[in-house]
């Protein structure tokens, strides 16, 4: 019996000690060669599906990375989303991935499970259009087709993203008004870049900072519009250059592509949530 007993609890000890080392890859492991810039943090975000390495860019992306740090490791205040009270606590430590779309990101970081949930504040986006080269693109080429990164597919969505934006910063709001400058707006539609049209919908963009596109393996920030964010972030599956200019990159995948590719197949409901929740352990700041 005795036997018995000390083959189970062998198992029982080596299957929790796999499990701990699935979760907790990076124990032990020199991984400051991850770093481009010895100035960037790394972070393990550690998942019920395993752990993923981040490299942070602060020089980048200042506000939004002492935020992230911050709620992640129990040091920004917060909203309760339950209380209303304002709270000190590691944010991120199990919440899960809301929301899972394979072929576009995954994304987490919501207080109440579902996108609703913010930490009780918002902090100013950190972009820089011009480094994004969002200047140098015309809204629309000269066949009057729309640039691909504004995704207009119809006229519906044209007037919406170009026109009306473009005739409120005009003060355009009349026939008559419309009649007596529209020169000035052929002109001006026709010397719109991408860039203005961001500017013309409420984005503000900074020339002190240098920004990333959103390509595979990076995290950004989510958010409802301009200026919006709060404790939400994707991860990018693949490259999505039209959410250029619109969400503040800020760091990116250096160890775990593996683990974003397994989270991304799982099985979703309708809404896009996991039917099995993934879920996010803990999130630390690597020596």
């Amino acid at each position: 019996m005795k036997h018995i007993l000390s083959n189970v609890l062998f198992a029982l000890l080596f299957s929790s000690q796999l499990a701990f080392s699935q979760i907790n890859p990076v124990e032990n492991q020199d991984v400051s060669s991850l770093r481009e810039d010895p100035d960037n943090l790394l972070v393990e975000i550690q998942t019920s599906m395993g752990s993923m390495i981040l490299e942070l860019f602060p020089k980048e992306a200042p506000e939004t990375v002492a935020n992230f740090i911050g709620l992640a490791q129990g040091e920004k205040p917060f909203e309760d989303p339950e209380t209303g009270a304002l709270v000190s606590r590691p944010f991120y430590d199990g919440l899960i991935f809301h929301r899972v779309i394979d072929g576009f990101m995954i994304q987490g970081g919501s207080p109440t499970g579902i996108g609703n949930g913010t930490p009780g504040y918002s902090f100013k986006d950190e972009i820089n259009a011009r480094s994004l080269g969002l200047d140098r693109m015309l809204a629309i080429d000269e066949e009057g087709i729309p640039h691909p990164f504004l995704r207009i597919a119809s006229q519906t969505q044209f007037q919406a993203v170009i026109l009306e934006p473009l005739f409120a910063e005009m003060n355009i709001s009349s026939q008559e008004d419309l009649e007596n400058n529209y020169a000035t707006i052929e002109e001006n539609i026709n010397s719109l870049t991408i860039k203005d049209v961001y500017e013309n919908q409420g984005y503000e963009y900074t020339e002190t900072l240098s920004s990333r596109m959103p390509v595979r393996g990076v995290i950004a920030m989510a958010n409802a519009g301009p200026n919006s964010n709060g404790s939400q972030f994707f991860i990018n599956l693949i490259d999505t250059e039209w959410l250029a200019g619109k969400h503040t990159v800020f760091g990116r995948i250096r160890q775990g592509m593996d683990i974003l590719d397994e989270i991304a197949v799982t099985p979703v409901d309708e809404q896009d949530r996991p039917i099995q929740d993934v879920r996010i352990i803990q999130v630390r700041v690597l020596p």
